[in-house]
């Protein structure tokens, strides 16, 4: 059995060979994968589930080429499009994910960077979702020091900045930045010591060599929160016509990704109810311990109820 007994005594975790192994063994059993992999983040996390919502606080008219984002300027798509939204908008937003159970709240804007101006007002917004008892979470792209700076002195408590894929494959699905860019704003993001949310999305055409090189570099980056997300293809982007992953492999990566970082959180997010259909329960015996309840950025979640029982029902607690 390739996997038993990979990471029970060690918050280290399966090493890069043992990693290699276990996702090129379609022979695996997976019934086996799961009991690790759901012993481990028992022992590790517990059997509390993180919950976070998010919004997207301004749409669209993105100048990055991302391959996979339907907000890029660059493809034909009928995302919306329209400015940071009013704080009104926002608090409504964040007083019903509080009312959902959610813990953690995100501010999403699209675009490489955000203005002087929005980042006044995120701060502000900020300040008050802090207030109403959520953790403030944000998400606006590759920001400097002081502008990081400004959003903890407001209160923020996370900052999420996905690596996406790998080093390697990185290319691939984007032009308009580079992968080192991502690894300064990361690197800015740990120096003032805000938790560090980064992950990627999966199913966009990397190798499983990819995947394990994407969860290594996280794991050298020491993340908090590690959102793992599955490419939902929308048409007009470049990647619209590739298919969604089998539920099967979607799930392994989630149990992969829990032995290689074993006391980390690792929370499921965009791509969910698309990818996993009738299997989204088993993403807790994979090894998941966060979830990202509600709509995503341009695509629709499941209901907020629907989450909730899913997760009472597997004997777990909010």
């Amino acid at each position: 059995m390739i996997f038993s007994g990979t990471a029970s005594n060690t918050s280290n975790g399966i090493d890069r060979k043992r990693a290699m192994a276990i996702a090129m063994d379609s022979d695996a059993d997976m019934k086996d994968l799961f009991a690790e992999s759901n012993r481990i983040r028992e022992q590790f996390r517990g059997r509390k589930v993180d919950l976070c919502s998010i919004i997207n606080a301004k749409s669209g008219a993105c100048p990055e080429d991302c391959s996979f984002c339907a907000q890029s300027a660059h493809s034909r798509t009928e995302a919306q499009v329209y400015p940071l939204l009013q704080k009104e908008k926002i608090l409504e937003s964040a007083l019903e994910a509080k009312n959902n159970g959610v813990r953690r709240f995100c501010i999403v804007t699209s675009g490489r960077t955000v203005s002087a101006r929005d980042i006044d007002r995120i701060c502000e917004y900020t300040s008050e979702i802090r207030r109403i008892g959520l953790l403030p979470c944000a998400t606006l792209g590759m920001l400097d020091y002081v502008q990081l700076s400004t959003l903890k002195d407001a209160g923020l408590n996370r900052y999420h900045h996905n690596l996406e894929t790998s080093e390697a494959y990185f290319t691939e699905i984007c032009t308009s930045h580079t992968y080192r860019d991502k690894l300064d704003t990361i690197s800015r993001v740990k120096s003032l010591g805000l938790s560090l949310c980064s992950g990627g999305i999966f199913g966009l055409g990397e190798t499983w060599t990819d995947r394990i090189d994407m969860a290594f570099a996280l794991k050298e980056i020491d993340v908090d929160s590690v959102p793992i997300n599955f490419f939902s293809p929308v048409q007009g982007t470049p990647l619209g016509d590739k298919d969604v992953l089998d539920p099967r492999e979607a799930l392994k990566i989630i149990a992969l990704y829990r032995l290689i970082l074993p006391d980390k959180e690792i929370r499921v997010c965009g791509g969910r109810p698309q990818t996993l259909r009738d299997l989204n329960d088993h993403i807790f015996m994979a090894g998941a311990d966060g979830l990202l309840i509600g709509n995503y950025l341009t695509t629709t979640g499941r209901s907020p109820d629907e989450d909730l029982n899913m997760i009472r029902d597997m004997g777990l607690q909010v």
